[in-house]
Formats: structure tokens, C-alpha cells, sequence
């Protein structure tokens, strides 16, 4: 045989026993003399019995111990799996993939490496997987740092127990989490802003189901499933409960993004039980899911992640990759052999600079140990790596602001702004203003909303207020970000300590509520107040005895609104008593 151990060349075959590359007219005498000769070395009573190499061989191999050795039997035939087991998993090792684990005693006595497929680790990664490998490999934080896949999504919690921060929606004692442990999940909305735990806790249910063989668990998204592929979910679910009596879970990830058309898709379904719809969203349900669908869903409102509940995310997330924290009051810790050490005001900043994002805390965690572990060399003895707090600081580089131009979070922004304005609170308004330009909105709509407010809420009180606000705009426009942001906060500062005046507000406000409200056909115009442009419209009486202001010297009586309105005061009537 030859000595070469190259990767096969092509149309060339690889015994699964000595991993040697044969041609497919030779390989199968070279399958049996090698099965044979692993057999006589394994097994001293095989090599007796002599027999030609042909193909019985491998037949005598197994009963050649007597019944009076059972143990010896299932030895001989646990070599033989193993031995393709091992060829397996030769053959799975991808030098592209990362992810992979050296094992120093493999199967076949060889140092082959073994990858971490798909299936071993799970699509969630969870603790539960880690913790399932040997003892070495899960206390590699250098190894556990090197897969494709990010740190939220390898440590994604499988149970309710590892889930932190939405004690209001799933703490103990709530109805839903109740229904959880039953097993009687209605469909739900989750809302929530990113990184707050909706797909998580979707996953959780998920595991759960599987666990239990309840229901059957199917994940889609929005931003990459069409109709048809809706459709032939919703056929499968019907016949997974006709012919084995198991419900199916359906859960959508940004069903905001299906347009109403899709989401009546769901509705005959969901209504009648074929299946659980488990939706998320970032959006607002109430504008973005079918009025229709979301009477038929329960919302829950996860909200954003507590400093104290991004603390216990990132705790349990080095605790399982083996990172030891300096600096903590009650170090669990200490005992690991790992090398690598993080800070604990590194956590802390981490846990403060996420914005309640547990995906944007754990990643850059992530992104900072393997920048230190990378500009280690590895080929030099393993010594003492350590992240500080400007380690993470850098890779974050600032704050992350929940902040979405076209959704929830913009129109709440400006809404303080507007209302901390109103209250003359000047701090305030300069805090939102700022929560909105950092988070990238564009100052000319920021202008427009202050030119409004100028005129709402300041009017008459302070006439000045509205050519302030209308230089703001015109001032943003030319010179625009980051220039314009102290002409707006001048024009929010000026305005949040300026008197205050809703009348022109209210009174317009009065008009419009007449206007709509008039029972039957809106009065004519009074014919003394038409325009007279031509002799038939004289004829007619336009213009009949209308008195020319200019040309008196005093006040003139003269009715201006129509006959059913005259005595009106827009200013003080109300709608209720006219």
C-alpha cells in the first residue's frame, strides 16, 4: 500500500478503514485484506481461523467468539461501526469552516479533527449543546471564539430559566407563562425593540415542543418567505392534524413586513386552529398587522433590557465560555483554568452602552475578546489575555441609540420634544432634540415640527417666535448636519422659555369643529361680501351695500359671518354649546 496520505485525486475512492485513496477497480479486494488485517489485530482468535481473503471473511469475523462470550461479540462489532463512524468524520473536515476541535484520541488512534456539524450544535447554540462536548473543548473560550456564527446566536437560551429581563411578560405566576408550561400556547404578537428577547423566546417555545412532542415547530420570515411558501406551511399543518393529531406552531419573524393581503393569509387558520401563529415585530401592531389578525393574537410587550438584566446575560454568557472576571465582588470564576480574563467594569460598560440590546452586548463581547485573542500569537506558550474596558469601549466606539426614523421610536422622540417645549422645560427639550439628531434624524424635519410649535403652542404670546423658527429652517437648510445642530437647539431653547399661547390654536380648532359639524347645507356667503366683477353679478345684488372700511372715519357696523352664525365667538364657543 501507499505510503501517501494526499486528500483523494479525482475518481479515486478512500477506504473508510486506512483512509488511502484507491481507484474503484481495486478497492474492493483492498476493503477486504484490510478489514481482515484490522481483525486479526484487533481479535488474537480471529487470526487462528484461516481462510482465503475473500468476502466470508468478514463473515466469519463476528461469530468466531462463542455465545459464551457476548461481550467479546458486541466489541468486534462496535470496532466495525466505529471505523465508519471515524471514516465519517474524516471526511466532514472542511478546512473553510471554522468551528473545528482537535481530538488527540480519535477512534482510530489518529489525530484527526472533527468538526461541530449543525446537527450537534443546534440551530440555537445553546448552553445546553455546549455543555454536551467533553470537558476540555467547552472550557475553550479560544476555540468557542473562533466560529462564523455570532455570540447571541451561539448562547441563545433553551429554557425560561436562562431568560432574563421580561419578568412582567413571562415571570412566574403570569398567565402566559402558565399556558407555557402546559403546553397551551395561543397565537401571540410579540413587540418589542431589537435585541429585547422575541425570537428567543420563540425559540424557547420551540425547544419546549420539541421536547415534549406537543406540536411541531416551523420558523419563517417575513423578509425572505413569499405566499406560496406560506401556503404550502399551512397544507403541511393540516396534514400533520389530521393524520397525526399534532398542532403546528407557526412563527414569523418581522411580520410587520408582510402587507396586509399576506397577513389574511393567516386568518381562516389561525381562527380555526390549524395553526399557532407566533408573530415579532419592532413596529407597532396596531398600525403594521391586520386589524382582523391581531383580534385573533394576544400582544405582548417585551420591553427593552434593564442594565441589571444585560448583567446577568453577559454573567451567564463568560461563565459558560470559561472567561474569568478580575474585579468582581463574588468571583465564580476562579476555579477555571481558562487564560483569557475580562474585567468586570468591562461588563459593566458593555451592560450600560447596549442600550438594553442583548444581540448588540453579547456580540460586541464577542467582537473584543477576539480582537485580544487574534493579536496573540498562537504557535507561542498560551499566557494571560486580558479585555479592559477600553477594549470594548473601542469596539463599540459610542452609544447605541434605539432610534428608528420611520417607526415607533420616531414619532415618541419627537413627541417628548414637542411636549417638554410645551411644559417650558428647557433641559429636556435640548435632551430629546439630542436623542434625535444623534440617532440620525434629519434636522429639516426637526425645523418644520419647531416652525409648527411656534405658531401652536408660542402665537401671539411671543410674535417673534415664528421668524425664529423659520430662520432655523432655513438656516439647517443651508448649512445642514452637523453644523445646524446648535441653531436647533438655540431655536428649541428659545422656545421652550417663551410665553405661551394656545388661542389661535384653540379658536382655529373651534372653526374646523363648526365647520364639519353644520347640520344640513353650509350658509352662503352674505351677498354684501361677494365679489361684483361683472354687471350681471351687480344685477343680482352682489356686493349690495357693502361698506368700504378705508372710507370711514369710524368703526363700521357691518355683518361679516352669515345669518345663522352672527354673535359667534370662535374664541370662547365651544362644540357642545354653539
Amino acid at each position: 500500500m501507499a505510503d501517501d496520505r494526499s486528500p483523494p485525486v479525482l475518481h479515486s475512492l478512500q477506504c473508510p478503514v486506512c483512509f488511502e485513496s484507491f481507484t474503484p477497480a481495486t478497492i474492493n479486494d483492498h476493503l477486504d485484506a484490510c478489514l481482515q488485517e484490522s481483525s486479526a489485530d484487533s481479535s488474537p482468535s480471529a487470526a487462528a481461523e484461516t481462510g482465503p481473503p475473500g468476502k466470508r471473511s468478514r463473515i466469519r469475523a463476528e461469530p468466531v467468539n462463542t455465545p459464551s462470550s457476548p461481550s467479546s461479540m458486541a466489541g468486534t462489532q462496535s470496532r466495525v461501526f466505529s471505523l465508519f463512524k471515524t471514516n465519517k468524520e474524516k471526511l466532514n473536515v472542511q478546512p473553510e469552516r471554522s468551528g473545528v476541535f482537535t481530538s488527540k484520541q480519535s477512534p482510530a488512534g489518529k489525530g484527526i479533527k472533527r468538526v461541530l456539524t449543525e446537527t450537534e450544535f443546534g440551530s440555537a447554540g445553546t448552553e445546553a449543546q455546549l455543555s454536551q462536548l467533553p470537558k476540555n473543548e467547552t472550557q475553550s473560550p479560544r476555540t468557542l471564539f473562533t466560529f462564523d456564527k455570532p455570540l447571541a446566536e451561539i448562547l441563545r437560551p433553551n429554557t425560561l430559566e436562562e431568560y432574563f429581563g421580561q419578568n412582567k411578560v413571562v415571570g412566574q405566576q403570569t398567565l402566559i407563562r402558565s399556558l407555557l408550561d402546559s403546553q397551551e400556547i395561543p397565537s401571540l404578537i410579540l413587540w418589542g425593540p431589537p435585541g429585547c428577547g422575541k425570537t428567543t423566546l420563540a425559540h424557547i417555545i420551540a425547544s419546549s415542543s420539541k421536547k415534549k412532542g406537543s406540536a411541531r415547530f416551523v420558523t419563517l420570515s417575513a423578509t425572505s418567505t413569499s405566499t406560496n411558501e406560506v401556503r404550502e406551511v399551512i397544507k403541511q399543518a393540516q396534514n400533520e392534524l389530521r393524520l397525526c393529531k399534532r398542532k403546528t406552531i407557526l412563527f414569523i419573524d418581522e411580520i410587520h413586513r408582510f402587507n396586509k393581503s399576506q397577513q389574511d393569509t393567516f386568518l381562516p387558520h389561525v381562527e380555526c386552529g390549524t395553526v399557532t401563529l407566533i408573530g415579532a415585530t419592532t413596529e407597532n401592531p396596531s398600525f403594521q398587522v391586520n386589524a382582523a389578525l391581531l383580534s385573533r393574537c394576544r400582544v405582548l410587550v417585551l420591553e427593552k433590557l434593564s442594565v441589571e438584566a444585560m448583567g446577568s446575560i453577559l454573567n451567564r454568557a463568560v461563565e459558560t465560555l470559561g472567561i474569568r472576571v478580575r474585579g468582581a465582588l463574588n468571583s465564580q470564576h476562579e476555579d477555571l483554568a481558562s487564560n483569557i480574563f475580562i474585567e468586570q467594569k468591562a461588563l459593566d460598560t458593555v451592560a450600560f452602552l447596549c442600550d438594553g440590546d442583548a444581540r448588540i452586548g453579547l456580540n460586541s463581547l464577542q467582537l473584543a475578546v477576539q480582537a485580544q485573542i487574534k493579536s496573540t500569537d498562537p504557535n507561542r506558550s498560551p499566557r494571560e489575555i486580558l479585555v479592559t474596558e477600553e477594549h470594548v469601549k473601542e469596539g463599540l466606539q459610542r452609544s447605541h441609540i434605539l432610534y428608528d426614523k420611520a417607526g415607533e421610536e420616531h414619532y415618541n422622540c419627537i413627541s417628548a420634544l414637542h411636549k417638554s417645549m410645551r411644559g417650558s422645560h428647557e433641559n429636556a427639550s435640548l435632551y430629546w432634540l439630542g436623542r434625535m439628531l444623534e440617532g440620525g434624524e434629519d434636522p429639516l424635519y426637526v425645523a418644520r415640527r419647531l416652525v409648527r410649535f411656534a405658531s401652536e403652542d408660542v402665537g401671539l404670546a411671543d410674535p417673534c417666535a415664528l421668524p425664529q423658527a423659520v430662520s432655523t429652517f432655513q438656516a439647517c437648510h443651508f448649512i445642514g448636519m452637523p453644523e445646524c445642530e446648535v441653531i436647533l437647539a438655540q431655536c428649541v431653547v428659545y422656545l421652550a422659555r417663551a410665553p405661551k399661547s394656545v388661542e389661535i390654536y384653540k379658536a382655529y380648532a373651534n372653526v374646523k369643529a363648526c365647520v364639519r359639524n353644520h347640520k344640513g347645507p353650509l350658509p352662503p356667503v352674505p351677498l354684501h361680501l361677494r365679489n361684483a366683477p361683472t354687471k350681471l353679478m351687480k344685477q343680482l345684488g352682489y356686493a349690495k351695500g357693502y361698506k368700504y372700511n378705508p372710507e370711514f372715519s369710524r368703526p363700521v357696523e357691518q355683518e361679516y359671518l352669515p345669518e345663522e352664525l352672527r354673535g359667534t365667538d370662535f374664541f370662547t364657543w365651544s362644540p357642545s354649546n354653539p
